[in-house]
């Protein structure tokens, strides 16, 4: 299924290649700035009754922009970016479906088990989506956090998915690599998650056309949703027209 996406730069509604974000703003490289706030996408992906879409606040100035959107669709988005145990019920209350976390459930570049569990304690694990976004290293994927900057220690394998599955209620998984580059999807990572995931996931990254949501739904075995950015039109995109990533989900519905 198609899963939309609100990625906040700068308090605008933005796609950036992922691998860029972060470091030295000068090579941050961005397809798209959008001239309309966050609020329209929330409220046009509310009326076409989208599930499960997020709402990712990349860095500092996003928070009022975010909270409009969330407004404009109370219940319909998960949040994320900058997310911790002393704003996570915040951002619920202000209207967000779940709460997405990665960095700051990881500290020394690893798991931090007790930061975890006093943020299900809090919240609950059923309004938590891990974010494990990940690059390739050698043979395997790793978790990377900071803006998708920093590798962790946790390989993306069906071990850990399985015994991270037993925190929260989702994983949401950007292939950094291929981010925001329009070239196709990760189709080894995809075929991974839909073997080793044992909970609803989203995958994001490279999505160049409308086959790429039939790939990773084959590949996937039916498990794994698909994210797709800077391909849509609505974003400057030329690969996917929305409205065809709508009615993709209605038939498959």
């Amino acid at each position: 299924m198609f899963r939309p996406c609100i990625d906040l730069h700068e308090g605008k509604v933005k796609q950036i290649v992922g691998g860029t974000l972060g470091g030295d703003p000068r090579r941050l490289q961005t397809n798209f700035v959008s001239d309309r706030p966050a609020a329209w996408y929330a409220e046009l992906y509310h009326g076409d009754d989208l599930q499960g879409g997020h709402v990712i606040m990349l860095g500092p100035g996003n928070e009022s922009a975010a909270r409009a959107a969330l407004q404009a669709y109370p219940g319909g988005l998960q949040i994320g970016g900058g997310v911790n145990l002393d704003n996570a019920r915040g951002w619920l209350e202000a209207g967000a479906s779940h709460i997405i976390v990665t960095s700051w459930v990881f500290r020394g570049g690893q798991v931090d088990w007790e930061r975890l569990s006093q943020l299900v304690g809090a919240i609950g694990k059923e309004r938590l989506v891990l974010d494990l976004s990940c690059r390739r290293r050698g043979d395997a994927y790793f978790v990377v956090t900071d803006r998708w900057q920093k590798f962790t220690d946790l390989a993306v394998s069906h071990e850990s998915l399985e015994k991270l599955a037993a925190w929260c209620a989702e994983f949401l998984i950007h292939a950094v690599d291929v981010e925001g580059q329009c070239r196709g999807i990760d189709q080894e990572l995809v075929s991974h998650l839909g073997l080793w995931s044992p909970i609803p996931t989203t995958y994001a990254g490279g999505a160049s056309s409308l086959d790429d949501l039939e790939t990773v739904t084959r590949l996937g075995q039916g498990r794994i949703d698909l994210t797709i950015g800077s391909a849509l039109d609505i974003f400057g995109g030329s690969g996917v027209r929305y409205k065809d990533a709508v009615a993709f989900n209605r038939r498959s519905g």
